[in-house]
């Protein structure tokens, strides 16, 4: 079970991933033929559950990308169900403390390093010893989200803790918790600042930084910068802006008629 994200990590390159917010296997093996070096199916924000979880993941499992999942919330159930339906690194929201980072790390760490219940339905064989279990400690991400003020003030405390893979940057909460608009592709150097900051933490700590983009020009700047992980949009949000492109495109070479 090995884990190609981490692989890639280690080989000093950086990754571009998908984010799946439509419930759908067929659109998420149409994401994972493009390209991405991982795929995360959203079930925080995104209009999926565990089934279509599950569909995302089976679709996508022919094509070599690391298939992630963001969960709801931090929350042990749903956090060892996601990796027991094939999820091979959890993105958890807003964790805010040391504390939230503990508990991240126990509920997706097996004994003795955490306190996952075994039973790996789609990972592995269920209720049987098999090399997943024996390797699952290792290769399993876990990542939690850095995206509010809280969050920044307890970086250190946070990114600490054993066991953790790298931390995500989510911009728009995280500008929403400074009192300012949330979006995505900030260009306010507040914004840098503190991105330059948790990339020279997790450079010490040997961890690995992510962040959402809503382009593929930010992405490759974030790049650039020091993070590890961009995300490009989302899957609903690609296909709305290639769809508007078209459409401007039509109708500017159409003469007035469309």
């Amino acid at each position: 079970m090995a884990n190609l994200l981490k692989q890639r990590w280690a080989s000093g390159k950086a990754a571009v991933n998908a984010w799946l917010a439509i419930p759908s296997g067929f659109s998420a093996e149409v994401i994972a033929k493009c390209g991405f070096d991982s795929v995360t199916v959203d079930t925080q924000h995104g209009v999926q559950d565990y089934q279509s979880m599950v569909q995302c993941f089976q679709a996508m499992q022919s094509f070599p990308i690391t298939p992630l999942v963001r969960v709801p919330w931090l929350e042990p159930g749903i956090v060892g169900k996601s990796l027991d339906g094939g999820a091979m690194g959890i993105i958890c929201p807003m964790v805010n403390s040391r504390e939230a980072a503990e508990a991240l790390v126990q509920y997706a760490k097996y004994p003795p390093r955490g306190a996952r219940s075994n039973g790996p339905i789609r990972a592995a064989m269920y209720g049987e010893a098999t090399s997943y279990q024996s390797t699952a400690n290792d290769e399993t991400l876990v990542i939690p989200m850095i995206e509010t003020q809280q969050a920044i003030e307890h970086m250190d405390e946070i990114l600490d803790v054993k066991g953790i893979a790298g931390i995500y940057v989510g911009p728009a909460d995280l500008a929403f918790s400074y009192g300012k608009t949330p979006k995505l592709d900030h260009e306010d150097q507040f914004f840098f600042t503190i991105y330059e900051q948790l990339i020279a933490a997790c450079k010490k700590r040997g961890i690995y930084p992510g962040i959402h983009c809503g382009t593929g020009a930010y992405a490759a700047r974030m790049i650039k910068m020091g993070f590890r992980l961009t995300t490009i949009a989302n899957d609903s949000g690609l296909m709305a802006m290639a769809a508007k492109a078209q459409i401007a495109d039509a109708r500017a070479g159409s003469g007035g008629i469309a």
